[in-house]
């Protein structure tokens, strides 16, 4: 498990005085704040942030010695993570995306079926996206209590029992 956990991705620039679109990956994305000091994945630079307002898709917010549009749209693309020991704990059967990365997935007979790629979620819940040993394809897993009934984080590994056809 990373000590660095993914919580905001700044969208791109907004307005000339060097504010950013921030999307914000935590429960209450207004709340990403809380969490400052933010850093880059490398921890090359730290931000405060500062909550202006909210858009449509994501948070107007002003970065901590971010000043110019030029400086917003160079740090367009740039995730911004906080250490792990930040954020609050999780109840059961809540999981960081970062913790889940990585996990083998087996069938409920012991079987392989493969790696968790990414966690994804359009809007309608969490899909886990499986890799297929020796394949590239990957496969779309919906991360609910019936297709994914066990998460040990301890083995390092989901029990999946997913859709007929699926696999």
């Amino acid at each position: 498990m990373s000590d660095l956990i993914c919580v905001a991705v700044i969208v791109g620039a907004f307005g000339v005085r060097g504010e950013v679109r921030l999307k914000s990956f935590t429960a209450d994305p207004l709340a990403i704040g809380e969490y400052a000091p933010l850093v880059t994945e490398d921890a090359s630079r730290s931000f405060d942030v500062a909550l202006a307002s909210q858009l449509t898709n994501g948070l107007l917010v002003r970065l901590s010695g971010v000043t110019t549009k030029e400086e917003a749209d160079a740090l367009k693309g740039v995730k911004l993570f906080v250490p792990r020991d930040r954020l609050p704990g999780l109840p059961d059967d809540e999981y960081y995306h970062a913790d889940l990365i990585g996990l083998a997935v087996l069938d409920t007979g012991g079987n392989p079926l493969g790696r968790i790629k990414a966690v994804l979620n359009h809007g309608a819940g969490d899909i886990l996206e499986v890799q297929v040993p020796g394949a590239s394809d990957t496969v779309l897993l919906p991360f609910t209590l019936d297709a994914v009934p066990t998460v040990d984080l301890d083995q390092g590994r989901v029990i999946a029992d997913p859709p007929l056809g699926l696999f």
